[in-house]
């Protein structure tokens, strides 16, 4: 067992100009983010509902775009319809072959993602802002072989970073708000027995962020937040088994509009499943629903 230590639609994002959605997120391999080389650039985030309140005022129920990239590197993004589904797949930019992690990340606690957390192959982590150019936040994450964007998780406003290293111990970095983060500070071991590591909002209700995580053997657990930087998760619970049926789990928060954190989760046939969050802990999704019948194991990233 790993231990640990311790809506309706709204604001929409604007997006860019149809010749600009074709240069958008524009990656450069490994020198991506060095001075003397191009920098890759993001366009405007696509269209994010206003987020709703969670149960507990102290949190804001996050509700990002699905993004998919595929091994040529061409960028996808699919906006949440209002039905519980996606809309149909906008590009949104080429070239990211260089790199071997994305994430989104909500540097303001409003619910909409802000801009991409991004690993090079060489080991540099990479921040981009939505409309804007990237920024290097750090060297050496290639120690990690798992990395998470779980929203806040450290009791500040900004989203945070956790990372999992090869001895399975796990480390917590807490985002600035900038898309930079502070330094690293161990929160557990024994974080090696998962496959699957996967979060954004508060499954429960308490107004603390909540991730889940699969074993090998296909069970899911769920580790509640405590809003504690130094100690961020309570004991495990487990949520069901079964789970390794699918290659790929991913929070974007609220993805069907009722508030609550929902997980998507990838099968081996490339389909694509709803879990939605029902806010209580003993039980935190309703049964799967397929929202995608085929073609998702096209995508290298899902996030």
């Amino acid at each position: 067992m790993a231990k640990t230590s311790g809506r309706q639609y709204g604001r929409t994002a604007a997006r860019a100009a149809a010749a600009a959605l074709t240069a958008a997120l524009v990656a450069t391999g490994t020198a991506a983010v060095a001075s003397d080389a191009p920098q890759p650039s993001l366009g405007a985030a696509a269209d994010q509902p206003s987020a709703a309140p969670a149960a507990a005022a102290a949190a804001v129920t996050p509700s990002f775009a699905l993004y998919g990239v595929n091994s040529t590197g061409t960028a996808y993004a699919y906006a949440p319809n209002g039905k519980g589904g996606l809309t149909a797949r906008d590009v949104y930019g080429s070239g990211w072959t260089g790199v071997s992690f994305m994430a989104q990340v909500d540097n303001q606690g409003d619910g909409q993602s802000d801009g991409l957390w991004f690993r090079e192959s060489n080991g540099d982590m990479g921040y981009l802002k939505f409309d804007s150019s990237s920024v290097k936040i750090g060297y050496g994450w290639n120690t990690y072989n798992k990395i998470v964007s779980p929203g806040n998780i450290g009791g500040a406003a900004a989203g945070d970073l956790l990372a999992r290293d090869t001895k399975g111990d796990l480390y917590v970095y807490l985002g600035y708000g900038t898309g930079k983060v502070t330094g690293r500070i161990k929160v557990g071991y024994g974080w090696n027995i998962y496959s699957e590591i996967a979060g954004n909002g508060d499954l429960n209700g308490d107004g603390k962020n909540d991730i889940v995580a699969r074993d090998k053997s296909g069970v899911l657990y769920l580790y509640k937040g405590t809003g504690n930087q130094k100690a961020p998760f309570s004991a495990r619970t487990k949520i069901g088994s079964g789970w390794n049926t699918y290659n790929k789990l991913v929070s974007t928060g609220d993805l069907d509009l009722d508030g609550r954190t929902d997980l998507v989760a990838r099968d081996s046939a490339g389909a694509l499943y709803l879990y939605k969050g029902t806010g209580n802990a003993a039980a935190p999704y309703k049964a799967k629903v397929k929202i995608g019948t085929s073609g998702w194991n096209s995508y290298k990233f899902l996030f």
